[in-house]
């Protein structure tokens, strides 16, 4: 498989199953509170390899890498600092030797650097740029057949970003923020302005992960839907919210519940389905028998 193929398979109309958690799920497997998973790409690199392979298993057409804090900016001050390009391809590895045998995509996780930028914080837009564009060339030399930045709050760390990315790797590339206040995310910005803002920058998809709820990713779907963009939508909600007092966090919501909202994700327009936090292998399964079945 690789980023031509994905192309084609959007191009075809196909909806497309991504996997779910990485963080939850390693953190019920034994990922102590407060350690990134990214962590065990070194410590602990047979436990990611396995829960890919169930997401695989469990019918995902694309599984990300453990990299979402994979860039030199998020790993200061952590026990990988320096590490980052080793640790992006290491990562990349892993995630391909759980998709090979199945013949499933391989995306990269590229999430927020941590800071925000100037004004509002300390960082320059190109030591930003940099990050992600060291961070996007370590992935595709690992061997990943797109790059998923996720989890974005900000335009102009969005768009700094992507052109980081498209400055060291030709890789397709999906642009996805998480509108963690409902339907804006926590830098206030709208689903219609993510749409407006890369529609002309030639991304693969564009879409939403994390977030509040499953219903309001519901309504961020159909408001990005409804600008007929014609860029194929993606959507991977958490499996609810935590509840109160557990740890590691127990999600409310069950896979037969996650299912019933990705068969209503897709109606609205959404192409690419999946879970973000508290989504295990078995809400994948029920997501993709669902939208198989449709």
């Amino acid at each position: 498989m690789h980023g031509k193929s994905f192309l084609l398979e959007l191009q075809r109309g196909a909806v497309l199953v991504s996997d779910g958690a990485t963080g939850t799920n390693l953190q019920q497997r034994g990922l102590p509170a407060g350690v990134a998973p990214d962590e065990w790409v070194f410590d602990n690199p047979d436990a990611i390899v396995q829960l890919q392979r169930e997401f695989v298993e469990a019918g995902s057409n694309i599984i990300l890498t453990a990299t979402f804090g994979g860039t030199s900016l998020r790993l200061k001050g952590s026990k990988s600092e320096g590490r980052a390009v080793e640790l992006n391809e290491k990562a990349a590895a892993l995630a391909r030797q759980a998709a090979e045998p199945y013949g499933v995509f391989v995306g990269g996780s590229m999430g927020p650097v941590g800071a925000l930028l100037k004004p509002y914080g300390p960082l320059e837009v190109d030591e930003v740029r940099q990050a992600y564009a060291e961070q996007a060339a370590a992935l595709t030399r690992g061997g990943v057949d797109l790059l998923v930045i996720e989890t974005q709050f900000a335009l102009e760390e969005g768009r700094a970003a992507l052109e980081g990315a498209r400055q060291a790797s030709h890789l397709p590339v999906v642009m996805s923020f998480s509108f963690d206040q409902g339907k804006r995310t926590m830098m206030g910005v709208k689903p219609s302005q993510v749409v407006n803002t890369f529609k002309e920058l030639g991304v693969a998809a564009i879409g939403a992960n994390c977030g509040k709820s499953l219903e309001f990713m519901e309504q961020i779907i159909a408001e990005m839907a409804a600008l007929n963009s014609g860029i194929p939508l993606w959507a991977k909600p958490n499996a609810g919210m935590p509840r109160p007092g557990t740890s590691p966090a127990e999600y409310d919501t069950s896979p037969e519940q996650m299912a019933e909202a990705a068969l209503r994700l897709v109606q609205a327009g959404a192409q690419i389905v999946g879970g973000c936090c508290g989504s295990t292998p078995g809400h994948i399964a029920a997501i993709a028998a669902a939208v198989r079945q449709a």
